[in-house]
């Protein structure tokens, strides 16, 4: 700690201050076209939503116009064949007139039964012609009802195509969106993976190459024994020494990492399969596990490492590094992790 000192005090200005403040800045911008996007898209899905029930009326009032339709065109089929019967009939009408009349001028006997047949004749004859002539208009009014219903039909066809155009160019949208969201989100894990990198080289520099300290993947591992005495979770002197220099590392780069990002440094504890026994303080490897990084979690707070970014959790003897039965696989297993991750 008295080296870290030197070191700061022989480095002149410190720049650290504006770096954040400029971060904390960029952070923000970010946070906020975050909420922006947030915001979009809640109206984004209300707006395709009001689509999708638009959609479906007009779908169904298709539906209803199409039926209306085959309707009046049953009733004007019908129509139609009254007409024809009654034009045949119409027809046959005035063969009839016309044929008494030949009979009237080429005979005088039976001249008056004729003409009243005649008369008979063109009276039902009349009456036939109003009632076709009523016949055509039914079917002209039923022809400019079907034109009417065409054309709403048409013009439904032209909202549904509009409303299902503005349904893609949304869904469109949504889609761009996520993938912004995506890739802000890779970019805030990707900046997480460089902070971890840094901290781990950090640790690599104030702890020296020991054998007995090393990386495992994404973890830095120290064997209990480093810390512990066997069974107990109370932290030796040498120990505090050790993870003094770990606190001074995490307090250097926690001034680094953006406020936005939610990192936690993970204290994990371990222990081999050989149980504890009853009779001491703790009944289960378990229990002795969470209690050992429970006391360096405690030890870093009282450093002014910030509590809500620290992590105590216990593994008892279940996430073994060496399932062999030697001693040596025993001590392995034996440690404690630091991990930092997302919380």
């Amino acid at each position: 700690m008295a080296l870290a000192r030197t070191r700061r005090s022989d480095s002149g200005m410190n720049y650290w201050p504006g770096f954040v403040d400029a971060l904390s800045t960029l952070i923000l911008g970010i946070i906020f076209l975050l909420t922006v996007f947030v915001v979009v898209q809640f109206f984004l899905q209300q707006e395709v939503a009001g689509k999708d029930t638009a959609l479906n009326r007009l779908n169904a009032q298709i539906a209803q116009l199409t039926e209306l339709l085959s309707l009046e065109r049953t009733g004007k089929s019908d129509l139609q064949d009254q007409l024809a019967q009654l034009r045949a009939s119409l027809s046959g009408a005035e063969a009839e007139r016309d044929r008494l009349k030949g009979e009237l001028a080429g005979a005088g006997t039976g001249a008056s039964e004729a003409q009243g047949r005649i008369s008979t004749l063109t009276t039902e004859l009349e009456g036939e012609k109003r009632i076709s002539a009523r016949a055509l208009a039914q079917v002209e009014v039923l022809n400019q009802q079907i034109a009417a219903l065409r054309r709403q039909l048409a013009a439904l066809e032209t909202a549904l195509d509009a409303s299902e155009s503005k349904d893609k160019e949304s869904q469109a949208r949504i889609a761009d969106l996520g993938q912004r969201l995506n890739v802000a989100l890779a970019q805030r894990v990707q900046e997480l993976t460089k902070y971890r990198s840094d901290f781990f080289g950090r640790l690599r520099e104030v702890l020296g190459n020991r054998p007995d300290i090393r990386i495992v993947g994404d973890r830095f591992v120290l064997p209990s024994e480093l810390l512990f005495e066997t069974g107990k979770a109370e932290l030796l002197p040498a120990a505090k020494t050790e993870i003094d220099k770990i606190a001074t590392a995490l307090l250097d780069m926690a001034a680094k990492i953006p406020a936005d990002i939610p990192w936690v440094l993970r204290v994990d504890g371990h222990t081999d399969v050989r149980p504890t026994g009853t009779a001491g303080q703790f009944k289960s490897n378990w229990d002795l596990s969470a209690a050992r990084a429970i006391a360096v979690v405690q030890y870093l707070v009282s450093k002014n490492i910030p509590p809500q970014r620290l992590v105590a959790a216990g593994f008892g003897e279940f996430q073994p590094l060496d399932t062999g039965t030697t001693e040596e696989a025993y001590r392995r297993n034996r440690r404690i992790e630091f991990k930092l991750t997302e919380r």
